[in-house]
């Protein structure tokens, strides 16, 4: 499972999607509160879409690490992961238009890499497809 780098890369994407439950993506004054001059932090719990997007993608990191006997459908799903995780900042950035004034934290890092995780998996599963289909035509 893990002798190929994309378990690695696909591992890590999991672990920094654990992780954005935790650190926020912005802090500042969300104008939806009833209380104004309350600070809120914007991360993965703040609302119920950003919930599911959040475990949808850390779910779908997981379960493509355990599909290294069919490529294909690894692929697949990393192209579903890296889109799932562009909607997921889409999503986050569309948030952040809901607050009066606040700045962007520092952890907004881990969420950049899950993204970053997802392409580097997809490119090392598409070098092992690439590499297996060049052994067949020497066949």
């Amino acid at each position: 499972m893990l002798q190929r780098i994309q378990s690695v890369w696909l591992l890590m994407a999991t672990m920094f999607d654990a992780v954005t439950f935790r650190f926020p993506f912005y802090s500042g004054d969300w104008l939806r509160d009833a209380f104004p001059n309350k600070l809120i932090d914007l991360d993965a719990r703040t609302t119920i879409w950003l919930t599911i997007f959040t475990v949808l993608s850390g779910l779908l990191a997981f379960v493509t690490i355990f599909l290294f006997h069919n490529r294909k459908l690894q692929l697949r799903l990393c192209y579903l992961g890296i889109f799932l995780t562009m909607v997921l900042l889409t999503m986050y950035f569309v948030e952040i238009g809901h607050f009066a004034n606040g700045n962007v934290a520092l952890w907004v890092i881990f969420y950049f890499a899950i993204l970053a995780c997802f392409i580097m998996a997809a490119r090392g599963i598409w070098r092992d497809e690439k590499l297996v289909k060049s052994m067949d035509r020497l066949r």
